[in-house]
């Protein structure tokens, strides 16, 4: 799942567009989700920073990403990791 700052009306047509095969959920109220997981300091934060995080089925925290999160090698990345952790 993916997670933003953006209402869910607004983002739902760059999702489709964009052909992504997971959710995107919108954590526009309070940034419950982005400072949870240390993508903003507080909930008063304009935009969000690039975190990921791999979580198991118990919503345990197994991998975290936060240095150099980019569009470019990072999804290879947490797919690699992915695979290792959870199979092929």
């Amino acid at each position: 799942m993916g997670v933003g700052f953006s209402d869910a009306s607004s983002t739902l047509p760059w999702v489709e567009d964009q052909g992504y095969q997971y959710e995107i959920w919108t954590d526009d109220d309070d940034r419950t989700l982005s400072v949870t997981y240390g993508a903003a300091a507080d909930s008063s934060a304009w935009f969000p920073d690039r975190v990921s995080v791999l979580l198991d089925a118990n919503g345990d925290l197994l991998l975290e990403y936060k240095d150099d999160v980019t569009t470019g090698a990072h999804p290879d990345q947490v797919l690699s990791d992915c695979q290792l952790l959870f199979g092929s």
